[in-house]
């Protein structure tokens, strides 16, 4: 006998969100026609046969309104149209996670700067970040010790990060949030005026029937004997 596996035999297809056709039990509906417009509230069975004669779907878009809200159209396009809106609507939707960094009261600096290596990187990609600072035992006694420690890591992100309050405690550990700051553009620098770009090349024209110069009156008489 072969094996099968675990898991059920047979998976059922994920269920409509709408109801289509026989599926709509009310008596009565308010239809829109397949080109939007308004119908009116009619008999179900009204409305089914519309939708039989346009070879089409009656589908039921506000299941909540009294009557419920049917519409004559393509299901199958309306579906393939709603899920690219969907597909749409979460390319532009932007997903920011919180990375959570952990320091202890003894952590020597290049530890400490390792640990904000990676917090850069973090920020630079549009993550929030999260210190935790660990006190143990007697340590605890030295939480302003371990606030100053925080808040030297948040001095040396300051030019990519903001942090969003101070640091407070949260049990045995402080912890303090940096999210990423968003630097303004800088300024496009200026085109030059247009007098100015052309102001080489616009050097004034001689007239054109203006008096020969003296130059070439010279050179014009220079081997003709005078009178």
């Amino acid at each position: 006998m072969a094996y099968r596996g675990r898991g059920p035999r047979f998976v059922p297809p994920p269920e409509e969100t709408h109801r289509i056709n026989r599926k709509i039990r009310t008596p009565q509906v308010r239809l829109i026609g397949t080109a939007g417009e308004q119908i009116g509230i009619v008999p179900i069975e009204d409305a089914l046969r519309l939708a039989e004669q346009a070879q089409l779907d009656l589908v039921e878009i506000a299941p909540k309104a009294t009557p419920p809200v049917c519409r004559i159209l393509d299901y199958g396009k309306f579906k393939y149209q709603e899920h690219k809106k969907e597909s749409e609507a979460k390319k532009k939707s932007t997903v920011t996670t919180v990375k959570e960094l952990r320091l202890g009261y003894r952590t020597d600096t290049g530890d400490i700067e390792r640990q904000i290596t990676k917090a850069r990187t973090f920020l630079e990609a549009g993550d929030r970040v999260k210190f935790l600072l660990r006190f143990r035992g007697r340590e605890m006694a030295y939480q302003n010790l371990g606030r100053e420690k925080l808040m030297g890591v948040c001095d040396a992100l300051k030019d990519v990060a903001v942090a969003e309050g101070t640091p407070r405690m949260e049990g045995r550990m402080m912890g303090i949030l940096l999210a990423p700051s968003r630097k303004k553009s800088a300024p496009k620098p200026t085109k030059p005026a247009a007098k100015e770009a052309a102001a080489p090349n616009d050097a004034p024209a001689k007239p054109a029937g203006g008096p020969t110069p003296p130059e070439r009156i010279h050179k014009a008489g220079a081997g003709t004997a005078p009178a």
